[in-house]
């Protein structure tokens, strides 16, 4: 984030970027608009196969772990316990193109949140290091 007054908090400090996403609601809408855009891109079929055929859980599960990962309440561990992101994923074949179908979905539902667009190449550069940490293959 772009500082322009001294002593404005950065994203990533405290809850900053929560309240920048618009806190749990905004939070909800970047989720739902993730999983609309892993429905419809086809550049997406082999992330989206990993998946259940009803996403309604999956779409609360990301919303709750990017609740709590932005620096709001920890909504995710209140309702499914503590979770490692990798360990989470590691039953699945992850490589470069499921990392960067993953990212290509988040990077098309964070252009349809009315946020800064400094927040959102945050979020984009920020989310890219637990995509990373899920690769599991080459």
């Amino acid at each position: 984030m772009q500082i322009s007054e001294p002593g404005q908090r950065q994203y990533g400090d405290g809850d900053t970027s929560f309240l920048a996403a618009g806190g749990e609601a905004g939070i909800a809408r970047l989720a739902d608009a993730f999983y609309d855009q892993m429905e419809r891109l086809p550049e997406a079929a082999a992330i989206r196969a990993m998946h259940p055929e009803d996403l309604s859980e999956s779409r609360d599960k990301l919303s709750r772990f990017l609740c709590g990962w932005l620096g709001g309440p920890r909504r995710y561990r209140e309702k499914y316990g503590p979770i490692s992101i990798p360990a989470a994923h590691a039953h699945l074949a992850i490589g470069s193109s499921e990392r960067d179908a993953w990212l290509l979905c988040m990077r098309r539902a964070l252009e349809q949140q009315p946020w800064p667009q400094d927040f959102r190449d945050y979020l984009l550069r920020a989310l890219s290091v637990p995509a990373e940490r899920c690769r599991n293959r080459e």
